[in-house]
């Protein structure tokens, strides 16, 4: 029950990181975003809906592909990551605690810091085991059934993301297309460090005697 409890503190931990470091870049998004949230962006501008429900539904579509092609990637954290990441955007975007664009050089540091945070929830929410998310989901069932790498998949999906984003007037700029570069390496030293963390409190339960 302790160990459950933790894996769940993990797992809203990183959704609330990853939504704040999400809605840090979208309020300086004229340097570019990460491809799915250009989509969502561009999506927003065009058709109205707030940029987290956006982000909902394009998350709900790849669970119900996943769902269809191959399953084992789904579990309940899954669907929390698909229903609570654009609620927890929108709420940032609309609380007004966050800093607007000034058009100088500290914007460059409000998005690093966007997608170092973004990179340090993923890691987090992802280390507590409950499910992949959405997009990592569908990447994951894509790589199974295709003879595609994990890498390679991600690579062609958000290659099309980026272009559906772009056609639709979504902000592409050079850091769109480093934006990978950051996150990734963040993401798998965070993933690394929080479940060694996990690890070291499921020893401490067992020896307890405490039940996971």
């Amino acid at each position: 029950m302790k160990m459950t409890c933790l894996r769940y503190l993990f797992l809203f931990s990183g959704f609330i990181l990853f939504g704040l470091g999400t809605a840090l870049a979208i309020k300086v998004s004229y340097l570019g975003l990460h491809p799915w949230d250009v989509l969502n962006v561009a999506l927003h501008d065009r058709h109205g809906l707030t940029i987290g429900t956006w982000g909902i539904m394009c998350g709900l579509v790849l669970v119900s592909i996943s769902f269809v092609v191959d399953r084992r990637y789904i579990n309940i954290g899954t669907f929390l990551n698909a229903l609570l990441i654009g609620p927890i955007i929108d709420f940032f975007l609309w609380s007004d605690i966050l800093p607007e664009a000034s058009h100088e050089w500290t914007d460059y540091m409000i998005l690093l810091a966007g997608i170092v945070i973004t990179g340090v929830g993923g890691g987090l929410y992802v280390a507590a085991g409950i499910g992949a998310g959405p997009r990592d989901g569908f990447m994951l069932s894509l790589a199974d059934k295709t003879r595609l790498s994990v890498s390679q998949a991600r690579v062609v999906v958000e290659s099309l993301v980026l272009l559906i984003g772009f056609l639709l007037g979504g902000p592409v700029f050079v850091m769109t297309f480093i934006y990978t570069f950051i996150q990734s390496p963040v993401f798998q030293h965070s993933l690394v460090l929080f479940r060694k963390l996990l690890q070291l409190a499921q020893r401490k339960s067992s020896s307890s005697g405490f039940v996971a």
